[in-house]
Formats: structure tokens, C-alpha cells, sequence
């Protein structure tokens, strides 16, 4: 049985002829339709150290360094050509000797571009890079966690809103439907996957997060902001309404609620605010001219010259630069690394996959609310019921895996039987201690606390048994 939306696919059905807790299965989830790949992920090809086992990674394309480059390169290789070329068949003697004039004070002021100091890393272009790649992905690592998961608030919504009946059921339904909502349109605010999927309000209605009553609420508010927080306050006064008719027994679970409600909301926050506030512009403006100013000086500085001119450093003429492509697809690949982790929610290849975020939390918390609410598996004695001392099985793969137990890394040293005799306190000897006389201290000068006028010991060895917040540094 399958229950059809208006304007969307089918919908599987749940229990009572309703829809499911999941949302309509994206188009590219169903049987026999391709899913697009997005996040690159190879981790299972580096789980276990091995010969070459990095190097394996450089034949991949997708997501590669290759195809986010290899238009600059291929652009750069061709000027660096036409201008050899042009220098070796096309042009006179006396230009010639202009032109290598020009590439030696290009070669020689190439340096005073300052990527070192812009991009940041232990040799001279590479630094400018290095440092601005490090704030973007910061950056990039921040705003993937402050993406709002629902997990947290679906299970205090399980646990606190209580009701087997129509009433219940619909109370935790549509608390998890304001959660998912407020989080949909901050996605949809920064994404444009999610905007692509979802770019009119007819097409929340339509997927199931908004009712025709609440878009005409929503659309209703005199407000130019983006309208994230209204699920949010409608969630709390559902929340109070639930808590005055007793489905939400005490206060104490109102406020895990309430709790949960604002930790979610400061992720989307958050998200929203990543997206609002960006690296400042003036910072990227001076990376990119920085790096591409310095490889367009090498298009001329790095020229091969005729070694019968006998300029320094140009005793050899490869026609091909090798070292300056490899110092092109560094530094410039540094650059091109910024440019995808700045906005992780576009549709590059590494890009968050936001539209397979907003099924799976919809549909988990749906299915935390409604299906598994209140089904608790039969209890039945575990397997080790009568084992003293449970030992999990090993498989035949695994068994070659198993390690003994780690006691602690002194537990291996041993000792002669004579050093591990007790001695009398007597034959040890006094310490360093215990001979200096009254009032001297084994500090020199230094008073202790003790030491102090008025001062008492009691409070003192409180404060190393019961420190404070206060007393941290």
C-alpha cells in the first residue's frame, strides 16, 4: 500500500493508512536510478597501512587534485609555449636580447611578490597557501559540525512526550516536523542542492514539512529574516500545550525539551551565521593576486635563454619547465583546495551531501517518534546468563586480530628478590627534609600558605582536595 502526495512520487505507507515516518524517497534513491556520487569517501582504502597505500589514491579522478586543475595547467603550459616559441623562431636577434633582458629581471623580481607572507608555509610561495588552506578548512570542519542532526531532540521527544493514542502520536510527529523544518530552511538558505530541491514554499507543503496553514503564517510575518526560528518557537508552544495536557509528565522533562530545542536551534544558527559571515574578501583577493601575479612574472622569468649567451643559471635548455609546472600545481592547487572547502555546500565533489542529510533525519526521527515509540523488545537472558567471565567469539578472520589484555606499561618490569625486600625505616635515614630545623623551609625563602600571617591550613587543603572554577588558571 502506498499513499500519493500531490505533485510527489509515492510514499510508503505506515500504520493506519497514514504515510510512513520517512519522507518520499529522493528520485535518485529508487530502485534502477543512478545516485549521483558526491562526497568523495576512501577511507576503507587506507584503513590498514601498506606499501604504496597513499599512492594508490593518486590514480583517482573524481574529487582528484587532476580535475580541479588541470584547466589552469594546461593554460599555463600553453602561454609558457607560445612564448618560447615565439622567442626561438619569431623574433630578431636584437629582440631577442630585449626579451632575455626582460626574463632575467622577471626571474630576478619574481621574489618580491610577497606569497610568502600571504599564503604561509615554510618556503616562499607555498606559505600564503598553506596558512589560508589551514583558516578555510577550519573553517570547512566547523560548519560540517554545526550541521543540526535531530537525534538528540528526537529521543527527549520520545521520552518525554508520552501517549499511545491519535493525540500523542500526532503531539511527537509534529514536534519533530517543526525541528525538521527549521533545519530544511537553513539548509535551503545555504545550499544550493537543498534550494534546487526545494525552491518554493508550494514545495515544503508538497514534500510534507508544512501544512497550507502554516505557509500562510509563515508568508504572513512582517519580517525580512530568514524564518528558521519560527518552527522553533511553535515547537515550544507545542511543547507547553503538551506539558498543561500531562503528556509531558513534570518539568523536569519540559526543560530536557527545552534544552534539546536550543542546542538544535544554535546549530542551525550557527550554519546560518557560517554562511552569512564569510573569510573576510580583501584576505582571498590578496592570496589569488599574490599567487597568480607570481606565475604570470614566471611565464617570462622562467624562459629558457640560448646557452650560447652564457647568462648564469641558463646553461641548459630543456624547452619544457618542469620545475615550475610542479611549483604551478602546488601552490596554484593550494589555492584550488580554498576555493572548494570555502563553501562545502555546493554540488563539487567533496561538497556536503545536504539533500541525503534531510532524508536520513527525517526520516530517523519520524521513525523515533512514531513506529518505535514505545516498543521495547521482549527481555530474554542474554547468551553469557550463567558465565562468570562473558568472552566474545572471535570469526577466522578476526581470530589472527585478537590481543592480550593491556595492564599498564610498568606491569612489565621486574626485580631482583633482594630489591624487593622491605627495609626498616631506621637503616633508610632521615630525609632532606626532616633535618632542616624549625621554620626553615625546604623551598629556601619561599613562604607557603601556611607560612602566611592569618593564614590556616584547613582552608588550604580544602582547596587542593575540592578545587573550584574559580580557582583554575
Amino acid at each position: 500500500m502506498v499513499f500519493k502526495a500531490p505533485g510527489q512520487g509515492l510514499w510508503p505507507q505506515s500504520r493506519g493508512g497514514r504515510p510512513s515516518a520517512a519522507l518520499a524517497e529522493c528520485p535518485h534513491q529508487r530502485p534502477g536510478v543512478p545516485r549521483p556520487a558526491m562526497t568523495v569517501t576512501y577511507t576503507s582504502r587506507v584503513a590498514t597501512t601498506r606499501f604504496g597505500g597513499f599512492s594508490r589514491l593518486l590514480l583517482l579522478w573524481r574529487g582528484s587534485i587532476y580535475k580541479l586543475l588541470y584547466r589552469e595547467l594546461l593554460l599555463f603550459l600553453t602561454a609558457y609555449l607560445v612564448l618560447s616559441l615565439a622567442y626561438r623562431f619569431l623574433l630578431s636577434e636584437a629582440q631577442k636580447r630585449l626579451f632575455e633582458k626582460l626574463v632575467l629581471y622577471c626571474d630576478k623580481s619574481a621574489n618580491l611578490i610577497p606569497v610568502s607572507f600571504v599564503l604561509a608555509l615554510p618556503v616562499p610561495l607555498a606559505a600564503a597557501a598553506g596558512f589560508y588552506v589551514a583558516l578555510v578548512l577550519e573553517r570547512w570542519w566547523g560548519q560540517f559540525r554545526a550541521v543540526p542532526a535531530p537525534d538528540g531532540l528526537m529521543l527527549a521527544v520520545a521520552g518525554s512526550v508520552h501517549g499511545a493514542d491519535a493525540r500523542g502520536r500526532l503531539l511527537r510527529r509534529t514536534l519533530l516536523r517543526y525541528g525538521s523544518l527549521a533545519a530544511l530552511l537553513v539548509l535551503r538558505a545555504v545550499s544550493s542542492a537543498a534550494r534546487k530541491r526545494f525552491p518554493t514554499a508550494d514545495h515544503l507543503v508538497q514534500a510534507g514539512f508544512l501544512t497550507r496553514g502554516e505557509r500562510r503564517r509563515l508568508e504572513g510575518l512582517r519580517s525580512p529574516h530568514n524564518q528558521f526560528w519560527v518552527p522553533c518557537v511553535w515547537f515550544t508552544a507545542l511543547a507547553a500545550q503538551a506539558r498543561r495536557e500531562g503528556r509531558v509528565r513534570d518539568d523536569c522533562a519540559l526543560k530536557l525539551l527545552m534544552e534539546e530545542l536550543n542546542r538544535f536551534r544554535g546549530h542551525c544558527s550557527l550554519l546560518f551565521h557560517y554562511d552569512w559571515i564569510s573569510v573576510p574578501l580583501v584576505y582571498t583577493q590578496v592570496v589569488t593576486i599574490a599567487v597568480y601575479t607570481f606565475f604570470v612574472t614566471c611565464l617570462i622569468g622562467r624562459q629558457f635563454l640560448d646557452p650560447a649567451q652564457g647568462y648564469a643559471g641558463h646553461e641548459l635548455d630543456l624547452g619544457v619547465p618542469v620545475f615550475t609546472l610542479l611549483q604551478f600545481f602546488f601552490y596554484v592547487g593550494w589555492l584550488k583546495v580554498a576555493e572548494q572547502l570555502i563553501n562545502p555546500f555546493g554540488e563539487d565533489d567533496d561538497d556536503f551531501e545536504t539533500n541525503t542529510l534531510i532524508d536520513r533525519n527525517f526520516q530517523v526521527s519520524m521513525l523515533a517518534v512514531d513506529e518505535l515509540y514505545g516498543e521495547v523488545p521482549a527481555l530474554e537472558r542474554d547468551r553469557y546468563w550463567d558465565a562468570a567471565s562473558p568472552r566474545v567469539p572471535y570469526t577466522a578472520a578476526a581470530a589472527p586480530l585478537r590481543q592480550p589484555p593491556f595492564r599498564g606499561s610498568a606491569c612489565d618490569i621486574t626485580l631482583a628478590k633482594e630489591e624487593m625486600q622491605f627495609l626498616p625505616l631506621e637503616d633508610i635515614g632521615e630525609t632532606p627534609e626532616s633535618q632542616l630545623g624549625n621554620g626553615d623551609s625546604p623551598r629556601g625563602d619561599k613562604a607557603t600558605l601556611t607560612d602566611m600571617p592569618g593564614a590556616d591550613s584547613a582552608p588550604h587543603e580544602h582547596w587542593l582536595l575540592h578545587p573550584s572554577a574559580d580557582d583554575m588558571v
